[in-house]
């Protein structure tokens, strides 16, 4: 059986999560939904709800700020989608640097709604398997990041996942997958912009899954060598070997070695700002930040007085100064007068990432910070894993903080459900 044929078969067969696997799968679901509901205030969201109001009339789907809106599926997912990413608070798999929910549940959720609702069992197995695809094929790949990979390795997940709850026969699975490539894209360089792009290439992932799932569902087909073949996912997007991933099928579920974000701002940054925290309000003269070559690529852009939000969320040296500032990275304080405030700017100005030469295009960590106070001390801390890796996981007191940021972010119009009650939400779409 060869690789693809193998992630195909896993795709499509019955599984029961092992318990630890299934609460995993339940909170991260509900980490996900809680930041969508954030998002649904930030800036560009008006306008992609503008566009995709667009598409079409259709009661079909639910939207995550509006509890009594209905999109077309597609919409709905392309909408709820980009709401999850426009934050940079969503889960992500290090290893593999994917953010591997955040297309799959929106294509989940709005496959679902349009069957009128679906079992519990069902939504979190199709979730787990989508994400254990989208990690997998990062996982596979020894490649620098030149394409957009939570988009581009996304959005095959997310249509195997909306194809499980869809009722497709397993038989109908490479067609998915084919025309999941079909409509795959996103490229680094609206990261390396720090642009508002970044989510819209998410956004188009989960309304292409949805797209692919349909189209199938009419009879359609797709191309089936699309990852293997001299056209495919590891010829076009990625160098790697797809074995390295399928070989395991079904021994480790990839869903369970995700990380939660603490912070709304990109990943790369997380390591850093954890580290800081302790010396926030503390005269800080400089910061010194030993990192692989990746985290320098993601967020070691200049602070500039005249940034967007999206550029600054990517900004670590903003944000290593926001968090000595405030103890905390709040999304309200990413506005016009706050980027150009002279302090802001000359704290920014005083950090500094380093390269440590790491070999692996693809590693976040391990990091070293050094931080020289005013009176000269010199204060080293190793940054051997992330706050909010399965390494450091996120405590009770922390996740709370982040839940309450979230809430309080939310829209009033938002389904109460989707804090107080996320895996009824996920399942019911009355």
């Amino acid at each position: 059986m060869t690789p693809t044929a193998r992630l195909l078969a896993f795709a499509a067969a019955p599984h029961v999560l092992p318990g630890s696997v299934r609460a995993d799968c339940e909170r991260l679901v509900a980490d996900t939904l809680a930041v969508g509901a954030a998002g649904w205030t930030a800036p560009g969201m008006a306008g992609v709800l503008a566009v995709a109001r667009g598409w079409g009339e259709g009661a079909e789907a639910r939207l995550l700020g509006e509890a009594d809106a209905r999109l077309p599926a597609g919409a709905a997912a392309y909408a709820n989608c980009f709401a999850i990413h426009c934050l940079e608070w969503d889960a992500v798999h290090e290893g593999a640097v994917c953010h591997a929910l955040t297309a799959v549940v929106p294509a989940v959720l709005a496959v679902a709604d349009r069957r009128g609702g679906a079992a519990l069992d069902d939504m979190l197995t199709a979730i787990a398997v989508g994400v254990d695809v989208a990690s997998g094929l990062g996982i596979a790949a020894d490649s620098a990041l030149s394409f957009f990979r939570p988009a581009t390795a996304g959005i095959y997940g997310a249509a195997l996942a909306a194809a499980r709850i869809a009722g497709l026969p397993a038989a109908a699975f490479a067609d998915v997958l084919g025309l999941a490539h079909a409509h795959a894209a996103g490229t680094m360089q609206a990261h390396s912009e720090g642009s508002i792009a970044l989510p819209l290439q998410l956004a188009n992932a989960a309304r292409g899954a949805v797209h692919a799932v349909d189209l199938v569902r009419h009879g359609l087909t797709g191309p089936h060598d699309v990852l293997q073949g001299p056209f495919g996912h590891f010829s076009l997007f990625e160098r790697g070997d797809l074995a390295r991933y399928t070989g395991g099928l079904g021994q480790v579920w990839r869903i369970s070695e995700i990380s939660t974000k603490p912070f709304p701002s990109g990943r790369a940054s997380h390591a850093a700002l954890g580290a800081l925290a302790e010396f926030a309000g503390r005269e800080v003269a400089g910061v010194q930040l030993h990192v692989p070559p990746l985290i320098r690529h993601l967020v070691g852009r200049p602070a500039l007085p005249d940034m967007t939000a999206a550029y600054a969320r990517l900004c670590l040296p903003f944000l290593a100064a926001l968090m000595l500032t405030d103890g905390q990275i709040d999304p309200r304080r990413f506005t016009a007068p706050v980027f150009a405030d002279a302090a802001l700017q000359a704290l920014a100005a005083r950090v500094e990432l380093v390269d440590d030469g790491n070999a692996d295009p693809n590693a976040l960590s391990p990091q070293r910070l050094i931080v020289t106070l005013a009176d000269g001390t010199r204060i080293e801390r190793s940054v051997p894993a992330t706050l909010g890796s399965p390494l450091m996981p996120l405590g009770a007191v922390e996740a709370r903080v982040k839940a309450a940021l979230c809430r309080s972010l939310a829209p009033p119009g938002h389904d109460p459900r989707l804090f107080a009650a996320p895996m009824a939400y996920l399942t019911d779409p009355t």
